[in-house]
Parts: structure tokens; sequence; C-alpha cells
């Protein structure tokens, strides 16, 4: 299954050091916008990206319906890669990994399936890729280079640990 990811979730999953896992498990694909806001700067995080792009673990592809990329900047007040993002899951049927609160409202009116950093770090632990103890220190990394709320930390640790699923 395709998923197409945002900057800010590409990076935030770099930054943890999950992202090799899950590009090993799902088929990753980035719009060009994407692409360049990640590798913008000299970071580990863009290295990583780099490598993973290279190794066509994370594939790169072009927005076909610019009007519609218009429209998402505009309309939804996001930034150029998370409206390709959008663009592209739209034109895919594919879920699309956002972090970033407009982008998630965008989501929610567009009918988009969308994930988060956190649901990838749940996943990962049902799906047995890592387990527990890797989990809760990727979420407590989360806590720190992302921007969520106490209780939606909180949640993610139940869920790892066994208490909601």
């Amino acid at each position: 299954m395709n998923i197409v990811l945002d900057a800010s979730t590409l990076i935030l999953l770099a930054k943890i050091d999950l992202l090799r896992i899950i590009s090993e498990c799902y088929s990753l694909v980035i719009p060009d916008k994407v692409r360049e806001e990640a590798l913008s700067s000299a970071s580990s995080d863009a290295m990583v990206i780099r490598y993973l792009l290279d190794s066509s673990l994370i594939r790169t592809m072009p927005v076909q319906n610019r009007l519609n990329y218009e429209k998402f900047v505009a309309d939804f007040r996001i930034h150029a890669g998370e409206a390709e993002a959008l663009c592209l899951a739209l034109e895919l049927s594919a879920p699309v990994a956002v972090d970033d609160g407009p982008a998630i409202k965008a989501c929610k009116i567009l009918g988009l399936q969308f994930i988060t950093a956190i649901h990838f770090v749940i996943n990962c632990v049902q799906t047995e890729a890592i387990n527990q103890d890797v989990a809760l220190e990727k979420l407590k990394k989360l806590s720190i280079v992302g921007r969520y709320r106490l209780q939606i930390i909180q949640d993610a640790e139940k869920r790892i640990c066994g208490g909601i699923s």
C-alpha cells in the first residue's frame, strides 16, 4: 500500500530513527515539494532521507493536478509541501502521513485517511517491527521533537503498552 508523506512526518520519523523501518514495511511516496523541504538542510535527518530516496525505499512523484494544489494552499492555509502531499494522496487514493494541525483539518474536510508519526510508532509495535521498550523510547523522542499535547503522548503510551486498542 502506498502512503504519501508530508515533510513534517517524514522529518519526525527520521529524527526518531524510525523512517528506515517504516520504509521497509510500506511503499512510501513523497511529492516534489516535500523532497525539496526535507532535503533543504544539511542535517542528519536530511542525510537519512536522501539515503532512502537514493535507495528507492522512498519514491518521489509529481503532482498532476496543479489546480487542487493552488486551491489547497489558499483554502486551507497550508504550506506547499503539505498541499502537494494532499493532492498526491487524492490522486493515488492513498492515506497521507501528516502531523501539522491545519493539514490534519484539511484531511478531515477532504475525507482523506491520515496517519501521524505517533500512529506509525504504535503500528510498529502491533506488527512487531519494534518492541514495546523501543517504541516507548521513540515516543519519548517524539514528545521532545514534535509538538504533541501531553494527552496524546499519554494515550499513545497506553496503546503501546496494550491498554487501549
